[in-house]
């Protein structure tokens, strides 16, 4: 152990959990970014015991995380990842890793449509998110062929050829990934789940996500700035189901931050959610012509019926519920790249890419990639 302190700083996670941060959620205390940092070099490294790891991420479950911790958690992570930036400069779908298990992963659809309008799009995923182990993103293109296990150069060439690009976790971001059984073996998420979808990894300069609550939101978005790696200009998030990037039916929130835009003095207290810059607003999806609840997006086999959905609908075959939330979420990709002045411009552009075939031809482009 005093090797390890000696090389790592004065934290270890087992002095961290009676110092700083083990007492329980209503007394603990906040970590430093010092400390947050050289909390996570250790996790990465393999350093510290698995029961005091696992003791670790439960506090910060308890006590939750600041948005300075999380950035430094980011950062520490970002320094680790193997980043290949497309010419594109595409929207990035951190979408909750953890997959879905009752509705159709709507997103692999969407992101056609958004490519074939001239929004490029990435997402990412890896194969199973420990403890929930759904179906995600790579689950789809598999079912549909498309190549999913590329290396970083191959997903940024995936995305200036196609407008649509797949990142695999385990080949741009190995850290995490290295730290699948003791995760799994926690059995509930951690901070881990969160930062991993932020690693952004073709350096896009629009992020848009989900959350349940608006808080989430915001401190995505406080996160963000607190990180010294990250520099995004835009940020989007909405309400999803199952915590997905997929918009929940009806009435929803919608949050939207923009890095110019704020205070005139520019001082980076004013930088984040709560800032002229960062505001939300509620929409209805039954104006965008998504008149329906999520039953009615439920599915049997995730990732089968998912891939028959995307096909059905990238070729016009298919109308009804999916067909309308597939274009809607499009259009929310649209309007984040903000190559629409509105979600409902962005709704215009996406049927117009369903109904003249070049959204189908995007997933054509996948397949021969």
């Amino acid at each position: 152990m005093a090797q390890a302190t000696q090389e790592f700083g004065d934290w270890p996670l087992k002095r961290l959990m009676t110092e700083v941060c083990g007492s329980g959620h209503k007394s603990a205390d906040d970590l430093t970014r010092t400390q947050a940092t050289e909390a996570f070099e250790r996790i990465l490294a393999g350093e510290p015991d698995p029961t005091t790891l696992g003791a670790f991420w439960l506090a910060n479950r308890w006590k939750r995380n600041t948005a300075e911790e999380l950035g430094a958690y980011v950062d520490v992570m970002c320094e680790r990842v193997e980043y290949a930036e497309p010419d594109a400069d595409p929207v990035d779908c951190g979408a909750n890793y953890d997959g879905k298990g009752r509705t159709a992963i709507l997103g692999v659809a969407a992101g056609a449509v958004a490519a074939a309008t001239g929004t490029p799009v990435v997402v990412h995923s890896g194969d199973r998110v420990p403890t929930q182990k759904q179906d995600a993103y790579k689950h789809v293109l598999d079912e549909l062929s498309v190549h999913t296990e590329l290396t970083p150069s191959a997903s940024a060439d995936m995305v200036d050829e196609t407008g649509f690009g797949f990142y695999y976790q385990p080949a741009f971001n190995p850290a995490i990934d290295d730290l699948f059984e003791r995760r799994d073996m926690m059995g509930v998420r951690s901070f881990v789940n969160t930062i991993e979808t932020l690693a952004n990894p073709a350096g896009a300069s629009v992020h848009l996500g989900s959350f349940y609550h608006l808080a989430f939101a915001k401190k995505v978005v406080d996160t963000f700035v607190a990180s010294e790696f990250h520099d995004l200009d835009r940020v989007l998030m909405f309400q999803g189901m199952e915590g997905y990037d997929d918009v929940r039916p009806g009435y929803t929130k919608v949050a939207e931050w923009d890095a110019v835009g704020g205070d005139a003095t520019g001082g980076e207290d004013d930088a984040g959610s709560g800032s002229a810059s960062f505001g939300d607003f509620e929409i209805e999806t039954a104006k965008y012509g998504m008149d329906l609840e999520e039953a009615d997006l439920a599915v049997d086999d995730v990732a089968v019926d998912s891939a028959e959905i995307t096909e059905e609908v990238l070729a016009g075959e298919r109308d009804g519920a999916f067909a309308d939330a597939v274009a809607v979420n499009a259009a929310l990709r649209i309007y984040a790249g903000e190559d629409a002045d509105s979600i409902e411009e962005g709704l215009e552009l996406a049927r117009e890419a369903i109904d003249d075939g070049s959204a189908a031809a995007v997933l054509d482009d996948l397949r021969e990639f």
